[in-house]
């Protein structure tokens, strides 16, 4: 944290949207296009946060069943669904997940008590949420960095509304997941356009702050190897499947294979 003459604020917020299985699974809906890429820089970037204790807002993306269309087979994120799910390693110890009521009620300083604040959201803007707008309004950061799916709509949905706002955006090129390319360049040149703030994954996990944490390497080890399941699920999967792992560390989608628990 940097100090404040009214108190304190974070060096760094991390926004991680929508890391879900429907996304970030070779099994899911509506996986992205550079998913072979993107998983390990999402591994690195997590790991980083964990490291140096740095807060994480996180959205879930939450569609009803009464919203899908009949014969609809690309409806994503559905609730209770598997691939509404948010894979293993997104999910940080200390977290807390905030519903959607469309009030404003909401802790402002949940972070004292938990590294990772969850919101559900209904629409491609994380901000339509009130209190996830609330929330990332009036955190106390110097910079918000964000990571996630998609670039075309949730990544540049919420730059481009942090940076209305006066907020400092730096968005992780390779952190975040697209299902065009060209679009996705675009979008990139939009959001600088705009004020946000490009990055690599390397040029951030260098960054050190003054709040770290230090693993063994075996810790190290056991994170990297972590299942790529939540933790409800990975037992069940393990023993079905062996992990289930593909020759890229991926895990597949339970769901999608005939491997669903229920």
């Amino acid at each position: 944290m940097i100090a404040r003459r009214d108190g304190f604020a974070y060096e760094y917020v991390v926004v991680d949207l929508n890391t879900q299985f429907d996304f970030c699974s070779i099994g899911g809906r509506h996986p992205v296009s550079n998913l072979m890429e993107l998983i390990p820089s999402l591994r690195r970037i997590i790991a980083w946060t964990k490291r140096n204790a740095v807060p994480v807002v996180s959205s879930i993306t939450a569609h009803r069943k009464s919203e899908i269309a009949p014969g609809d087979t690309d409806a994503c994120c559905i609730d209770g669904s598997v691939g509404q799910g948010k894979v293993g390693f997104t999910l940080l110890d200390k977290r807390k997940q905030v519903e959607i009521d469309n009030t404003l009620n909401l802790r402002l300083d949940l972070f004292r008590d938990y590294q990772q604040v969850l919101f559900r959201k209904r629409t491609d803007d994380l901000l339509a949420n009130p209190k996830a707008d609330r929330f990332l309004t009036q955190v106390p950061t110097r910079e918000f960095i964000v990571i996630g799916n998609s670039v075309e709509c949730s990544v540049k949905a919420l730059t481009l509304g942090l940076v209305a706002r006066g907020k400092a955006v730096t968005v992780i090129v390779d952190g975040c997941g697209f299902w065009d390319q060209g679009a996705a360049d675009l979008t990139f040149r939009q959001l600088v356009a705009k004020g946000a703030m490009l990055a690599t994954v390397d040029e951030v996990v260098c960054r050190k702050l003054a709040n770290r944490k230090r693993y063994s390497p075996r810790m190290a080890e056991a994170f990297m190897q972590n299942e790529y399941l939540p933790r409800s699920q990975s037992n069940s999967v393990a023993k079905s499947d062996a992990a289930g792992r593909n020759g890229n560390g991926l895990v597949r989608n339970p769901a999608r294979n005939g491997r669903s628990s229920k």
